[in-house]
Parts: structure tokens; sequence; C-alpha cells
């Protein structure tokens, strides 16, 4: 389709090929990967060692759900310059209520809602499955997405201060945290 579109060509420089075809081939990915969280089916058995890799493949499948959701909405903020303006007036106080609303937006959303699967999701078994032990586990999922995010599309990179890096991954930490929570509603 990017030869269709004459998006690339020949012509372009192999690296600048692949970062096209990565970008616009990570939808599709992620769109893949949801699709087999949702549609992947469980699996019985009561054993201790069976209800042991129930609870790692549940909060594993938490784990990804939340990296899936928290990518599909930060990625479209990711490479713009929302994140460096909005980091430029954010203060100590700012970035505090920006923790906060993320923490208090994803429980509700995932806990407060009433959303069809929220009575499936409190019986779900896993590691993190109490709903404050979920909220703060998926916060730092989402966290460490946006982080990775900022530096793959070179809004950060190693050579910069770390309050930098922790002024911009909190800010896109807000959306890539309501995804997050989108992700595990999914699950």
């Amino acid at each position: 389709m990017l030869l269709l579109l004459h998006e690339i060509s020949f012509s372009i420089p192999l690296d600048e090929t692949l970062g096209k075809v990565l970008f616009e081939s990570l939808p599709f990915t992620l769109g893949v990967a949801l699709a087999n969280q949702v549609l992947s089916g469980e699996r019985g058995g009561h054993s201790n060692q069976q209800q042991h890799k129930s609870e790692i493949n549940a909060t594993l499948s938490d784990i990804g759900a939340t990296l899936i959701g928290a990518t599909v909405i930060a990625l479209n903020i990711a490479p713009t310059d929302e994140v460096v303006m909005l980091a430029s007036a954010a203060s100590g106080g700012r970035l505090l209520a920006i923790i906060v609303a993320s923490l208090v937006i994803s429980y509700s959303i995932v806990f407060q809602s009433g959303f069809a699967n929220q009575q499936r999701r409190m019986q779900q078994q896993g590691i993190f499955q109490r709903p404050m032990s979920e909220t703060l586990a998926s916060y730092l999922v989402s966290l460490a997405a946006a982080a990775f995010m900022l530096w793959f599309f070179q809004q950060l990179s190693f050579d910069d201060p770390w309050t930098l890096w922790l002024q911009y991954t909190l800010i896109l930490g807000l959306p890539a945290t309501i995804g997050g929570a989108a992700g595990r509603l999914a699950v």
C-alpha cells in the first residue's frame, strides 16, 4: 500500500522506508494482538500448579492488554509536539495532579464504571487482582509504554535529563493509562 500511495520507493533511503513500514504496520499488529486477547478461550483445571499458572497467565494477560490499550491511544500523541508543549507549562503541582487523575480515571474505568465485563473483571485471578494494586501496576506499565514511545519517536534521548523524561512520561502517561484501562476491560 505504501508503494501504491508513493509513500515509499526505491529512491528513498532504506532506514526511512523501514521506519514507515514499521510505523504503518503497528496498528495492524496491535489489532491482531487485541483480537487474540478478546477471542482467546480459558482452559479448565483446578490443581494448585494450574491455579498458579492461571494467576500468572491472568497477570500477563492484564499486562499485555494494558500495553496494547496504552499503545493504541498514546501512539497518536507520542510523535507530535503536544507532549513537549504541555510539559513546558507543567509545574510540579500539575504533574502530581496528572498522576492522581491518571490513577483515579483508570480505577474508575475498570472498577466503578459499570461496563459489561466489570463483574467478571472483579472475579479474575492474578497477582495484582486487588483493585488498588492492579490500578497501580497498570499505571506503571502504561508509564513504561509512554516512555518507550517517546524514546522511539525521538521525543526523548538518553542524553536528556531524568526530569525531562519524568515530565514527558507523566504527561503522555495520562492518555496511555486511559487506553490501558480500556484494554484491561477487553480481557
